[in-house]
């Protein structure tokens, strides 16, 4: 399947280009970009506007086989030159703006995570000094459609407002399509099973991997990455033999597993605050705190209103009670499941009782 490339890679291959031309004085149709995973981005470069202290232009986003509401959509750079000798980054008409704390940028600040803004950086400055440049310039990033493709997604719920976000960790988009997912699962599944293993550690991704390697020594690459798919995993893992499985995972996916849910992508359901409400109830917590829960945008920020109220640890051992019921319920007493959830803030959360036992086990594999 073909990949395509991030929202940030269009905002930082834009901006590269109009740096070039208002610097340069000459026009510029394409434009190449490294991007963080090591693939190089060559991007057409569209709606070129020229005055003498500012350019703009755009790259249409492509999201490859990925089913991407932004793909097709425009990401625009509008670049200004003044004395300052300062590079700046805001955003625009159609990206959105931060009003809830707990996300990627301060409150206040235009929805561009910190990855495109370095990536923006980086590109332009290698600009700067190949044209001996050494005064200021404003960058800022703008969506057109950006606003009405919002509507389409989660942001008006997390505080974003006015548009969509510019994200991307590693600068390109692999396709999500679940029969491939699924597929490469089952395959990285089986070779570990042909390998000899009879216990599996599985993880929704790389979140924790610093703190994973730090606490345990253990390198959660070495997991069988399941992204969503936390039943299906489960059920192929039976299917081809293993006895014992390691669940490890941020309390972000972990929340919804307590539950039920098997498949924790956010078009299935986003119930996670609700989640954590219930358990900080069960944890004699106030309302006043209930509500302040109700109203986070992220776990992380839960997770922080929970140990400031002192009922953190009680939370977590009924939410540890929640997790394992559900996914010893997929199972089916046919495979022993134990798990550990941590938040990147926070370290370990909660483990079930013999989660280092099989830590201890997989780690001569």
């Amino acid at each position: 399947m073909r990949y395509g490339f991030t929202t940030g890679s269009c905002a930082a291959a834009a901006a590269k280009a109009a740096v070039y031309m208002l610097l340069s004085g000459k026009t510029k149709t394409e434009i190449s970009i490294m991007t963080p995973k090591g693939i190089l981005f060559h991007a057409r470069i569209l709606s070129i506007e020229r005055e003498e202290t500012r350019v703009s232009c755009a790259v249409e986003k492509d999201g490859g086989d990925d089913p991407d509401i932004t793909t097709g959509a425009h990401v625009k750079a509008t670049v200004t030159w003044n004395d300052t000798g300062v590079i700046t980054i805001d955003g625009g008409i159609g990206v959105g703006r931060v009003t809830k704390p707990g996300l990627d940028q301060p409150v206040g600040n235009a929805a561009i995570n910190h990855v495109p803004r370095e990536m923006i950086t980086r590109e332009v400055k290698e600009v700067c000094e190949l044209l001996d440049y050494q005064g200021g310039l404003e960058i800022v990033i703008s969506v057109p459609e950006g606003e009405a493709l919002a509507a389409k997604t989660f942001n008006p719920r997390l505080g974003i407002v006015g548009g969509i976000s510019i994200l991307g960790t590693t600068g390109i988009v692999e396709p999500m399509s679940s029969k491939a997912l699924l597929d490469t699962i089952y395959v990285e599944l089986k070779q570990k099973k042909e390998m000899g293993q009879t216990i599996v550690a599985v993880s929704p991704g790389n979140y924790g991997l610093d703190f994973m390697k730090r606490t345990y020594q253990y390198d959660l690459d070495k997991s069988v990455k399941c992204s969503n798919f936390i039943g299906d995993t489960i059920d192929m893992a039976i299917e081809l033999g293993f006895s014992k499985m390691l669940f490890t995972g941020h309390i972000g996916k972990l929340i919804k597993v307590s539950g039920g849910m098997m498949n924790t992508h956010s078009k299935e359901g986003d119930c996670r605050m609700e989640l954590l409400t219930a358990a900080a109830l069960r944890a004699d917590c106030s309302k006043e705190v209930a509500r302040k829960l109700l109203d986070c945008v992220t776990t992380e920020e839960g997770v922080r209103i929970l140990q400031e109220a002192g009922c953190l640890t009680k939370a977590c051992d009924y939410l540890t009670e929640r997790i394992l019921f559900f996914l010893r319920k997929r199972a089916a007493e046919k495979m022993e499941i134990e798990f550990m959830m941590y938040a990147n803030e926070f370290g370990l959360l909660a483990q079930s009782e013999r989660a280092e036992q099989f830590l201890r086990e997989l780690s001569i594999f």
